[in-house]
Parts: structure tokens; C-alpha cells; sequence
């Protein structure tokens, strides 16, 4: 399995973000987060410019495996993405 960049943008109070960063933590798999609500500012809108730059809706969980965008919690299509089918 190659080593691929993850990012999770996410929002702290998401049930959704958290089953996803829970599930990738029980894969073992490296990632980085950002819970954008916990942002301000400049900081919060350059964040959330990125998340509309993978996901135009602005919705949460944005999961960037690679360059594969996933939006929402899909198990299957994480795993298909980290390759760990």
C-alpha cells in the first residue's frame, strides 16, 4: 500500500467526521485533520476555500485520499482509496 497523503476537513461537532477520523484511526492509517469550526478569521475562510476547491457544496466530512475526493462518510470508498481491499 503506497503511502498517500489524507486530509480530513471536518467539523467537531459532526457525527459523520468523527466515524470517519475513528475509522481511519482503527485502520492505522496516517492522516491530518482540521475541524473547521474550530477556526477564525482569515485562517477559517482560506480553509474553507479549500474545501470548495474539492467540494463546491461545502459539506462535511471532505476527505482527500491522493487525489481522490470523498465527500461524506463512505467506508467502502475509503477503503477503495487507501487500497486496503
Amino acid at each position: 500500500m503506497s503511502e498517500k497523503l489524507v486530509k480530513v476537513y471536518s467539523l467537531s461537532t459532526c457525527s459523520h467526521c468523527k466515524a470517519a477520523k475513528k475509522f481511519l484511526g482503527e485502520c492505522e492509517i496516517k492522516y491530518e485533520f482540521v475541524d473547521v469550526d474550530q477556526l477564525e478569521g482569515e485562517e477559517r475562510r482560506a480553509i474553507l476555500e479549500d474545501v470548495r476547491n474539492f467540494n463546491p457544496r461545502c459539506s462535511f466530512p471532505t476527505i482527500v485520499i491522493g487525489d481522490k475526493v470523498i465527500i461524506g462518510y463512505r467506508e467502502q470508498e475509503i477503503k477503495e482509496a487507501l487500497g486496503l481491499e
